[in-house]
Parts: C-alpha cells; sequence; structure tokens
C-alpha cells in the first residue's frame, strides 16, 4: 500500500482540509446525519493532526445531482457520498479502492457489495450502507380488516380495497416521485421476474415482465383508486413513510428505517417479501450507497486515512443502528446478527446475499436511473402507456449505454 499511495497526496507538506459531501438519512429532514459526520470528522481530526474534514450534506434529491454540478465546474469533492460511482470511474475521475483503503479494510467489506463496485473489474466504489426491501404492513389496520399478510398480487389488491372500505387513506402507498422511484420501479419489475437488465447484462426495461408488472399496477391499484390521494408520479418516498407512520398508510415498500420512524409514532409494523403474481418473487430487492474519492485535488493518501477510520466496526455500527440500515463489512454484520436488539433487521440481512442490485457498475446508470425518476410515474397516470413509455426509457437507456 506504501507504493499505491506514494503518488496520491500532492499536499503532505502542509494542512489538507478534505471537502466531503454525503446524502442525508434523516427521515424527518433533520440535522442527524450532519452531526454523526461532523463527530467521525472531530474525531478523525484529533488522531490526524494537518487533516480536516468539511462535511456537507444534501438531500438524497440533490445530491447527485450537486456532486456532478461541483465536477463539472472543475471543483469536484475530495470524497463524495451518493448514489452511483461508474460514470466517473469511466471518466477516471476517481481513486481506486485499493488506492485509498487500506488492505484490512478492503477484506472486510462484504463480498457481494465489493464487487458491485467494480468498473472493468476494478473497484471504485466503496458500499457504505445497505439495505433491503420488503413490504410493510400497519398490524393494527390489518387486525382491524380480519386481514392476513398478502402473498400474492392478487391478495395485495384484495387487502387494498378491504382498506379502503375501512377508510384507510393510502390503501396501497406507490411512491413513483422524483425522490425514489427508480428503487419502487425496480422492486415491481423484480416481484414479476423481470429488471433493469436481462441475465447478461442488456437493459431490458421494456420487457413482457416490466411491461406487465406496471400494466397491473395501473389497471389494478392506480385505476381502482387504492393508492390514496397524491397520484403516485407525485408521491415522493418520504411523505409516504411519514404517512405510514403516522397510520395513514395499510401497505407499502419500505426499507429498515422506516421501522425506527414507525415505532416512534406507536405503528406496529408487520412485513413480508414483496410477492408476485401467484407468491414470493424470486429476488428482493438490494441496495447498497457507494462512497468514492476523487482525484482532482490529489489527496489520496489522506482520503484514505479518513476512510480507513470511517469503517471501523465503531463506526459503522453507529450510523447503521441510528437509521436502521445494514452494514456493510463483515464484522459488522456479525456483531448485528448476533445482537437479540437488532432482532427486527435480521429479515433484512438475511435477503441481503440473495437481493438483486441496481446495474450500478454500468456507466450509464446515472443517467438512465434519472431518466427512470422523470417519467415512470406517468406509466400508471390515467393516461398512462406501459409498454410506450417504458420502450421510450429502454431507448434512451439503450442510447445512453452506446454513448458511454
Amino acid at each position: 500500500m506504501t507504493v499505491a499511495l506514494a503518488g496520491c497526496g500532492s499536499s503532505e507538506g502542509g494542512d489538507v482540509t478534505l471537502k466531503f459531501v454525503a446524502a442525508d438519512y434523516d427521515p424527518e429532514g433533520g440535522d442527524s446525519t450532519k452531526q454523526y459526520w461532523d463527530g467521525v470528522a472531530t474525531a478523525f481530526e484529533a488522531e490526524n493532526k494537518g487533516i480536516k474534514v468539511d462535511v456537507s450534506i444534501y438531500d438524497w434529491k440533490d445530491v447527485d445531482r450537486k456532486v456532478a454540478e461541483m465536477v463539472e465546474a472543475g471543483n469536484a469533492p475530495d470524497i463524495a457520498q451518493i448514489g452511483a460511482y461508474a460514470d466517473y470511474a469511466a471518466d477516471d475521475a476517481l481513486y481506486s479502492v485499493d488506492e485509498m483503503l487500506s488492505i484490512p479494510v478492503q477484506a472486510n467489506l462484504l463480498a457481494p457489495l465489493a464487487e458491485a463496485g467494480e468498473v472493468s473489474r476494478v473497484s471504485y466504489g466503496i458500499p457504505f450502507v445497505a439495505s433491503t426491501r420488503l413490504l410493510f404492513y400497519n398490524k393494527a389496520l390489518f387486525t382491524q380488516a380480519g386481514l392476513e399478510p398478502p402473498k400474492s398480487w392478487d391478495e395485495i389488491e384484495s387487502s387494498a380495497k378491504a382498506l379502503k372500505q375501512r377508510g384507510v387513506t393510502y390503501p396501497f402507498a406507490l411512491p413513483l416521485g422524483n425522490e425514489e422511484a427508480q428503487a419502487e420501479a425496480m422492486m415491481w419489475m423484480l416481484s414479476n421476474g423481470g429488471g433493469y437488465t436481462d441475465q447478461v447484462g442488456t437493459y431490458a426495461i421494456d420487457s413482457a415482465q416490466n411491461i406487465e408488472a406496471f400494466s397491473w399496477l395501473k389497471d389494478t391499484l392506480v385505476d381502482g383508486r387504492l393508492t390514496g390521494p397524491v397520484a403516485p408520479g407525485k408521491l415522493d418516498r418520504k411523505p409516504a413513510f411519514t404517512a405510514f407512520a403516522n397510520g395513514q398508510v395499510g401497505m407499502l415498500n419500505g426499507h429498515p428505517s422506516l421501522l425506527q420512524q414507525a415505532a416512534k409514532k406507536g405503528v406496529e409494523v408487520g412485513m413480508v417479501p414483496l410477492p408476485g403474481p401467484d407468491g414470493k418473487a424470486r429476488s428482493s430487492m438490494g441496495v447498497a450507497d457507494w462512497m468514492m474519492g476523487f482525484k482532482q485535488h490529489g489527496h489520496g493518501k489522506q482520503i484514505g486515512k479518513f476512510l480507513d477510520f470511517a469503517y471501523s466496526d465503531e463506526n459503522v455500527l453507529e450510523f447503521a443502528d441510528q437509521y436502521d440500515l445494514l452494514p456493510v463489512t463483515v464484522s459488522a454484520s456479525e456483531t448485528m446478527a448476533a445482537d437479540p436488539a437488532h432482532k427486527e433487521l435480521w429479515p433484512f440481512l438475511e435477503a441481503l446475499p440473495q437481493s438483486t442490485l441496481y446495474p450500478v457498475g454500468k456507466t450509464s446508470w446515472a443517467k438512465v436511473s434519472e431518466s427512470v425518476k422523470k417519467q415512470i410515474g406517468s406509466v400508471v397516470a390515467p393516461n398512462g402507456d406501459p409498454a410506450g413509455t417504458l420502450g421510450a426509457i429502454g431507448r434512451d437507456a439503450a442510447a445512453t449505454e452506446n454513448a458511454e
């Protein structure tokens, strides 16, 4: 590692300030994420004289765009914790992982997630936290309606109808607004055996399975007025989660951080894998968020020191605990799996190894994801055309891929 890092730091003679941009994980829009990273930075600075860390936190709706604008303006951050890395790797803007992390820290990353951080078999993206997605339901509302957890699409429909009859505001909340539409869309694709790509990694957004899934959503849940007062294309994840925590939602696709939010409001949560048409879907959705180091300012050595510190078990578990997310290191995952205090997260940990992640290794994914965010909500609108719109998104994806 001494050789690998020797050329990384061009500012070793004086003090260095690392500019660090990260995403906001606070489900209620507070400043807890900023407090966490400021705490890590302060502890790091106390042990590493001459290196300061300047932390900026942005909402998930904005953070990828903010970093892209900084890079475009010629002032890249030193470290970014965002949703995609491959396009920056393709532009030779990033340090490889082995130029930053020490060997013990690299070896401690969960292998499936670490491998997802590769472009052309070189690792550039470091997984930060992970989550899997399950179907959440409000236990009290289901008990009152005499319902069992749904095991198929038909049972989702019948449960939603029963909840609507009882006056539930959102029988099934379907957030296809800009904030995280690419995630909600992928869950429904996977539930019908589809996905963003086929088995060889080619974009297959307008596959028959995906068209069938969105046609069912439009014809059954949305046209049946089972998705609540806000049109799915206008409903973001954060307000959908807030509505669930306020007892206004019967069912939605959720991730671990919603457990804590719901518990604070006294809502008891039930969880099952998202059903497919005839039973359990073949794959659940997994998400890893990404950490990366930009080469522009030549601070590779200092970046590596900070990331080694940030990926200690103490820090990884503190962040995972705070937001009910899954750690990305072997040692922290083993600690969580052995601790009964984390029993609620065990179903998510169990689902992670078999889950399907976004095609993050594709340099086109960041642009394709933005295209999905902007367009997918219209698929289930009153005049929506699942085959036509998915076909258009698919053609855009193919063109973006070919242009890379």
